[in-house]
């Protein structure tokens, strides 16, 4: 930690403002999202073999922080310092984008089913938009309303809400709880990277979080000895197991640290709530590697519910973006 030097305004290691570059934040989402949307059925794999989910977003955590410790202390050290005054939204963020937010999430994937409980969690976008609308009296271009509305139908045709028969209260609170957590993670983030390094703002995040879970679920109770059980690859590769350790691995380090730097390089090129809607083609991509991987269903309602969500993706780039926090 640091105090403010004489004269700065900023502290050391802090960005240059990206020239804008939305076509790029778009790109750099939407390879986030197929990370996240890939790591979802890795994940399912850690999970069926015996993995807690709490114990997963853990490993999520700590894997994350420790590989960006290294990282920057090996190629800037200088990052890691913060001002005390700061210590607030980091500690939100770590909160927010990388622990409550995965243990709701897993929660509501647990009550509901999987396309419900990520249509009730990417209403996250639509929370940005209301927020900067309302409370920051912003007024987004029409077209990003549109492309909301087009990705929420997207996703409700991907999710084929109207073939549930009632749904678990719980999982519904989770859901959406989830999605207040990744609203705030969107307009923190913007807000952080203004003055702080998108490896800085990672490190941190990963950091409190991994505090927060080592008090909440103490790693004194974990066995380590499970890591070395072979798991099964499910679906189309059901016949192939690998020890428990390379799936949990692939969460860590292409499952949670390279999208998390993706998604937040693309917030530094876009809008809160652009990068959200961007954000929403993750539950498509993770629905069609169901599809080709594990088996599920992908029907041709769905297929059309995925191309709306798509599209609202390119109708997002043609919008105007009168400030930065819209």
């Amino acid at each position: 930690m640091t105090t403010d030097p004489p004269g700065s305004a900023t502290p050391p290691g802090a960005p240059d403002a990206p020239r804008p570059r939305p076509g790029l934040g778009a790109l750099l989402g939407l390879a986030s999202a197929c990370l996240f949307g890939f790591g979802a059925s890795v994940s399912k794999v850690a999970l069926d073999a015996g993995i807690d989910p709490i114990r997963l977003t853990s490993f999520r955590c700590v894997g994350g922080a420790v590989a960006l410790l290294v990282a920057i202390l090996v190629t800037r050290p200088s990052l890691l310092r913060v001002r005390w005054h700061d210590l607030p939204v980091l500690i939100a963020l770590g909160l927010c984008g990388a622990a409550v937010l995965e243990w709701l999430y897993f929660i509501a994937i647990d009550r509901l089913p999987v396309g419900i409980a990520l249509l009730l969690e990417f209403t996250a976008p639509l929370l940005v938009a209301v927020y900067s609308t309302v409370v920051l009296r912003h007024r987004p271009d029409r077209r990003v309303w549109l492309a909301l509305a087009l990705a929420l139908v997207g996703l409700a045709l991907v999710a084929q809400v109207w073939t549930d028969t009632g749904l678990d209260p719980i999982g519904v609170a989770a859901g959406f709880g989830a999605a207040v957590c990744l609203a705030a993670f969107y307009l923190l983030g913007k807000h952080a990277l203004v003055t702080h390094h998108p490896m800085t703002l990672s490190f941190w995040m990963f950091a409190f979080a991994a505090l927060f879970w080592a008090v909440i679920s103490p790693w004194s109770g974990f066995d380590a000895s499970v890591l070395t059980q072979p798991a099964s690859l499910l679906g189309s590769l059901d016949q192939v197991h690998l020890p428990l350790w390379l799936p949990v691995l692939w969460v860590i380090a292409l499952g949670t640290i390279a999208p998390y730097a993706l998604e937040l390089a693309a917030l530094r090129r876009l809008t809160p709530t652009a990068t959200g809607i961007v954000g929403m083609s993750e539950p498509v991509i993770a629905a069609a590697v169901a599809w080709l991987w594990l088996g599920q269903s992908l029907g041709l309602v769905q297929g059309l519910g995925a191309a709306l969500t798509l599209g609202a993706v390119v109708l997002i780039q043609t919008a105007r973006a009168p400030t930065a926090a819209a």
